[in-house]
């Protein structure tokens, strides 16, 4: 592959695409670690997808905020790149796929040329930072939280505190207590309070799905606002010195305080508060609370052909900004997939005609803002042109479902085909449902979750089942679950794995049932916890008989041929194996890394930088002695065990008391350059050793 020019402004932003580039000619030509590889691609938004020799791509848009010329870029790339084809996810990113690896910087700096980044979408870093959708325009929200969630999103990208962290780590911002964001299924999750006048924030700490959910602990009922971010620093610290990262499946923040507990954890987090970056955070309040500069513009003269229908897609679709005479309009997009060419007629719609922004939903959606009222009927007939205007937004038609076997490694069983067919269940047979707010349906492709299937009223996770000695797709049917609002949501029960092909069927009994017994404004959950699990059990067990299967059941929707059940390696945060030549090589990067942000007076991070170096220098001796380390914390202890207290390697101190010296003083110049002194002293001696023992094998 050969080299080429980014013409990026933007110094740090041009390094880090070079560097990629520079990773990627390395990588082609064998000289360096494939597991060391893929952690840096992942962590620049580029991760493998089931069909081979090519990537899916993730753009990062925090609180999935898009203006008409982000729109246009994306689009652009996507036809440069993929194939015209972008995908919504439940974190309100856009992801493209089946784009070449040696493609991807050149992609990367087409999309910053319009402040777009991949950095950080995927890998054991902060994820895209998610929001309200209404945040802004919600007539009930005590404040707009999208400026706070907006300087979270800049103040911890590139960050070293959260760059190789042992998992993922999300957060959420709420702008009511209607709890839109999912604040209690999140690593932090933060919910808009007014306190005496003061804004800030209900923290809940610790929560997640998978095929473990845990509902997040509630940390503080109101924290100012002023105080996020060193708090997120604080525990963001801790979570990469002591979180599990040999152990994949236990590596996430929930499994770390669940052994330790919240009043250890939250100790920890104080020992953090002398080594805290001294920034003053910086909310750009007046950027998004003012309201949009809106055109005068010609109210095109439209003709609604049907006024029923668009009366039926105003009561499902629009709704009521807290600015007065302004709008919102959602659009439901099946799946999450839409295309360039309509893309691009949105952008176009929204430059002229709103506020030039939409936001991308949790539920795969798009949300267009600040439209005035008389312009609706213009929108209408628009987005209907372009099959915009289905009706049913955020409601119980709208399904929420992960790419599954369509192009995710981890996929067991097609996700995408079954909310397909599911939806023409719902439309054909259960038009009722269509303006339905009380039950959600989400459908993911493993136990992962990606597609939140369980915190779902209705749940379906993607899994396989053995008839005889062949193997059948099916779905594990789940139900019960859903957000309380205010940080309380509740997970599905595990009812019965059925057959894929019965999906609809089950579907089908829940809501005949549901319909006819139900009492009046009873919800769904209400009336799942009146008849109980057991009830719901004895509904849906003849699906789950096998006895009867037909040789079409042994064939997945969406496909023509029999189910083969075919798993591959997640990269979604996979543990890097680590080799010990690379691990040095990393701790020269590391302390190079602490140079650059000394010039830039960055005092916090080089400190940090300097911190990484140390540890992974020890760590390389020990796995050279074969000593397999799962915490930061627990390689710093080893190392003193193994190196320090046997004289092997000589210090004034102990290696904990050298490496924890950060926890000792505030981030200034002065103590900024001694550490990395130390940390390239000891890299040095290190290094030394090392080089020693191989010469003496």
């Amino acid at each position: 592959m050969q080299s080429f020019r980014t013409e990026i402004e933007n110094p740090v932003v041009e390094k880090d695409i070079l560097d990629l580039e520079k990773k990627i000619r390395l990588f082609r030509e064998g000289k360096a670690d494939e597991e060391k590889f893929r952690s840096l691609r992942l962590a620049r938004g580029v991760y493998g997808q089931r069909q081979s020799g090519v990537q899916m791509v993730r753009i990062k848009l925090p609180f999935g905020k898009v203006t008409s010329e982000q729109l246009h870029r994306i689009a652009n790339v996507s036809d440069e790149y993929s194939k015209g084809r972008l995908h919504i996810t439940t974190r309100q990113d856009i992801q493209i796929h089946y784009v070449s690896l040696d493609r991807t910087p050149e992609l990367w700096a087409q999309l910053e040329k319009d402040d777009v980044t991949l950095r950080e979408a995927c890998g054991n870093t902060v994820r895209n930072i998610t929001a309200s959708p209404t945040a802004g325009i919600d007539p009930n929200e005590p404040f707009d939280v999208s400026p706070y969630a907006h300087a979270v999103f800049q103040f911890f990208l590139r960050n070293p505190i959260c760059q190789e962290m042992g998992r993922k780590f999300k957060m959420s911002f709420s702008s009511s207590d209607e709890d839109t964001a999912l604040s209690y299924i999140h690593d932090l999750g933060f919910i808009a309070k007014l306190k005496d006048g003061k804004r800030g924030f209900k923290v809940m700490l610790g929560g997640g799905l998978g095929s473990q959910p845990r509902h997040a602990d509630e940390l503080y009922d109101f924290l100012p606002a002023e105080e996020i971010i060193p708090l997120i620093e604080g525990v963001l610290r801790v979570f990469d010195r002591h979180g599990e990262r040999a152990k994949r499946l236990k590596a996430r923040m929930k499994f770390l305080l669940k052994d330790i507990g919240k009043e250890a954890f939250m100790e920890l987090v104080a020992e953090q508060k002398t080594a805290l970056s001294q920034e003053e955070p910086e909310f750009e309040i007046e950027r998004f609370e003012a309201a949009p500069a809106l055109q005068e513009v010609e109210i095109p003269s439209v003709e609604i052909e049907d006024e029923k229908e668009f009366e039926n897609w105003k009561q499902t679709n629009v709704f009521e900004q807290k600015q007065e005479g302004l709008f919102a309009i959602g659009i439901r997009v099946p799946l999450g997939d839409f295309y360039t060419r309509g893309a691009r007629q949105l952008a176009d719609l929204i430059k002229k005609y709103a506020g030039n922004e939409l936001r991308l939903t949790l539920r795969q959606d798009i949300l267009i803002r600040h439209v005035r009222q008389d312009l609706l009927p213009f929108f209408y007939t628009e987005l209907k042109k372009l099959g915009y205007a289905e009706v049913g937004y955020n409601k119980t038609v709208d399904i929420t479902a992960c790419p599954g076997t369509d192009t995710c490694n981890l996929g067991i069983a097609s996700s995408t085909g079954i909310a397909d067919v599911l939806e023409d269940v719902l439309k054909e047979e259960y038009p009722q449902f269509t303006n339905g707010k009380d039950i959600t349906i989400k459908i993911s492709g493993c136990m992962n979750a990606c597609g939140q299937h369980n915190m779902a009223e209705i749940g379906f996770q993607g899994m396989s089942i053995k008839v005889g000695k062949t193997v059948a797709p099916a779905l594990q049917v789940l139900l019960g679950g859903g957000t309380l609002g205010n940080g309380k949501g509740r997970f599905a029960d595990k009812l019965v794995k059925v057959p894929s092909k019965r999906g609809p069927e089950a579907l089908r009994i829940i809501l005949n049932d549901f319909e006819a017994n139900s009492e009046a404004h009873e919800k769904f959950v209400e009336y799942y916890d009146r008849k109980e699990k057991t009830y719901f059990y004895d509904l849906l067990k003849d699906l789950a008989d096998t006895s009867n299967i037909s040789e079409n059941e042994f064939v997945d929707w969406g496909h023509e041929t029999p189910y083969i059940k075919a798993v591959g390696v997640g990269e979604c945060a996979g543990v890097v194996i680590d080799l010990i030549a690379t691990l040095l090589f990393e701790s020269e990067e590391k302390i190079d890394n602490a140079k650059s942000a000394l010039e830039r007076k960055d005092w916090a991070d080089s400190i940090y930088h300097a911190y990484t170096s140390i540890v992974n220098s020890a760590k390389a001796l020990l796995l050279a002695e074969d000593v397999k380390t799962n915490t930061q914390a627990g390689i710093i202890a080893q190392f003193d065990e193994l190196f320090v207290e046997t004289g092997k390697i000589d210090l004034a101190t102990t290696f904990k008391e050298f490496a924890y010296q950060l926890n000792q003083h505030e981030p200034s110049e002065d103590f900024a350059r001694k550490y990395l002194e130390d940390a390239q002293l000891f890299l040095n001696r290190v290094d030394a050793y090392r080089t020693k023992e191989v010469q003496n094998v």
